[in-house]
């Protein structure tokens, strides 16, 4: 579970202590590759809470999202089609989804633990 918490730090302290401008051009692929990230983020979050944790899968899992967003994002500005919107939607639920299951899975570990101090 340290993997995914150390990036995050890693990557808010180095976008707080740079001043990296992104070109407008861009803005369309960053936000979806942030938002790819995200959800690999969460989504070994919730694999670590659910003991099924994998290094290979979490990593892989990140490069292929954030290429897979960009791509769909590339090909939609090629096509003149607006396909960044199906991957913030498909992201966007599945960063939710992963979100609702991390809550739940730390109120019943709470529960249990309130339940043994008891």
């Amino acid at each position: 579970m340290w993997l995914p918490l150390l990036g995050l730090i890693l990557g808010i302290s180095l976008g707080l202590l740079t001043d990296i401008q992104i070109p407008s051009v861009y803005e369309n692929y960053l936000s979806i590759a942030v938002l790819a990230a995200l959800d690999t983020l969460f989504g070994g979050i919730r694999a670590q809470l659910q003991h099924v944790y994998d290094d290979k899968v979490f990593v892989s899992g990140f490069f292929f999202n954030i290429a897979l967003a960009a791509g769909l994002a590339f090909l939609g500005v090629h096509l003149g089609v607006d396909l960044y919107l199906a991957a913030i939607f498909a992201f966007g639920v599945r960063l939710f989804q992963n979100i609702a299951v991390i809550r739940r899975i730390l109120l019943t570990k709470w529960t249990e633990r309130k339940g043994t101090i008891d």
